[in-house]
C-alpha cells in the first residue's frame, strides 16, 4: 500500500511531499484502526535512566517545530527528536533545499536549520506535555545556534535553547555536526566542544532532575577527531553520542546520475548509502567506550537495522529510510 501512495507523494516536492503527508495523517489518525496498524509491544530498554518502549527513534529534521507530535505518537515510535531548534526563528536556505535521489535511495538536503525558533517549540510542546501527560514516546530535543551567531559567541545559543527547553525534554543531543549551517562543524573540536558541553553539564547540576545529553556527531570526521570527542567523554561525562548526521562524501553516490548530483549542488547526503559509514562509526566508538550510542543513518529495512544494532548502537533512529520504506518499518525495526 506505501508503494502506491508513495508514488503520488513522489510526484510532489520533497519539502512539499513531506508537509503532504504529515497532514493527510493527521486526519486518518483520528479513526481507531489506523492506530490499531502501528501497534506492537516488546520489553522496555532502559538506557542513562529512561525506559524507552522500543528502540526506534525518528532523527532530528524530520518535525523541526514540535507540530506533528500526535501523528508520530500514533506511529508508535519509541523516541524522537524534535528539532533542529535555534534560538530565534530562521528561515534556513533558499529553496529547492532537499532533493531525492531514488536509485542510491537517498536524500541530499541543505535546509540550514530552517524553524520557528524556541518560542513557538516550547509553546507546543507546553500544549502537548499537558495533553499527554502519561505519553510513552520520549521526546529529545536537538539543540543548534542560529547561523548569524558567531562561532565564538555559539556556547550561548545552546545555552538559551537548553535553559529554555529543559522541563520540556526528556534529554537533549548536541548538534554541532551539519554541514548546512556555515563553519558549524567548526565546533567539533575538542576545544569548542569542551566549552558547549561543559556550559551546559553546570547548568544541569543546578536542575532538580538530571537528564541525558548527547552529541551528535559527522560521519566525515577522522578516527583521530572522533577519538579526541571519545576522550572528552571521559573527561566531563556527557551520556553519549548520536552517530551519525549526514556525509557530504559524494562519492557514497554511486547509482546516482553523476551531472545531476553536481547541478543539485552543496548539501548533506542521508539514506542507505552512508550506513557503513555510519557503522564503521559506531564500531568504532563501541569499541573504546561503553558510551550510550545512539545509531542513525542508513537503516531503511530490518537487516540494516540489525547491522546497526550488531555495530553496537543502543538505540536507532529512521529519517530517510522512513522516507522511502513507509510507516511500516517502525515495526519491523521495533521487534528486532
Amino acid at each position: 500500500m506505501y508503494k502506491i501512495l508513495r508514488s503520488f507523494f513522489f510526484l510532489l516536492s520533497p519539502e512539499k511531499a513531506h508537509y503532504f503527508t504529515m497532514r493527510l495523517f493527521r486526519l486518518v489518525s483520528f479513526f481507531p484502526f489506523v492506530k490499531n496498524q502501528f501497534q506492537f509491544e516488546v520489553d522496555p530498554t532502559v538506557i542513562d535512566g529512561l525506559s524507552y518502549k522500543n528502540k526506534v527513534g525518528l532523527a532530528a529534521g524530520f518535525d523541526k517545530d514540535g507540530k506533528f507530535l500526535n501523528q508520530l505518537h500514533t506511529l508508535n515510535f519509541g523516541f524522537i527528536e524534535v528539532g533542529t531548534v535555534t534560538p530565534r526563528p530562521q528561515g534556513g536556505n533558499p529553496k529547492p533545499r532537499l532533493f531525492r535521489l531514488k536509485k542510491d535511495r537517498a536524500l541530499i538536503n541543505r535546509m540550514g536549520f530552517n524553524n520557528e525558533g524556541l518560542k513557538a517549540l516550547k509553546n507546543r510542546l507546553e500544549v502537548f506535555r499537558k495533553k499527554e501527560r502519561d505519553c510513552d514516546m520520549l521526546i529529545g530535543i536537538n539543540i543548534g545556534k542560529n547561523k548569524t551567531t558567531p562561532n565564538e559567541n555559539a556556547v550561548n545559543d545552546y545555552v538559551k535553547c537548553y535553559e529554555g527547553l529543559y522541563s520540556l525534554a526528556d534529554f537533549f543531543i548536541v548538534n554541532v555536526s551539519s554541514p548546512n549551517t556555515p563553519n558549524l562543524r567548526e565546533l567539533q573540536n575538542k576545544d569548542e566542544l569542551k566549552k558547549i558541553l561543559s556550559a551546559l553539564i553546570t547548568l544541569r547540576e543546578k536542575q532538580e532532575k538530571w537528564k541525558p545529553l548527547y552529541l551528535k556527531i559527522a560521519p566525515d570526521l577522522s578516527f583521530e577527531q572522533l577519538d579526541e570527542i571519545i576522550e572528552l567523554q571521559n573527561e566531563i561525562a556527557f551520556e553519549g553520542i548520536v552517530a551519525t548526521n549526514t556525509s557530504i562524501d559524494r562519492s557514497l553516490l554511486t547509482k546516482s546520475n553523476k551531472k545531476l548530483v553536481q547541478e543539485i549542488g552543496a548539501g548533506g547526503i542521508s539514506g542507505s548509502v552512508v550506513l557503513e559509514v555510519s557503522n564503521s562509526f559506531v564500531k568504532h566508538i563501541r569499541s573504546k567506550s561503553d558510551m550510550t550510542i545512539i545509531g542513525v543513518g542508513g537503516i531503511d529495512d530490518s537487516t540494516s537495522g540489525q547491522s546497526k544494532l550488531d555495530a553496537g548502537a543502543n538505540l536507532i533512529e529512521i529519517y530517510t529510510g522512513f522516507v522511502f520504506a513507509g510507516p511500516g518499518l517502525i515495526k519491523d525495526l521495533g521487534q528486532l
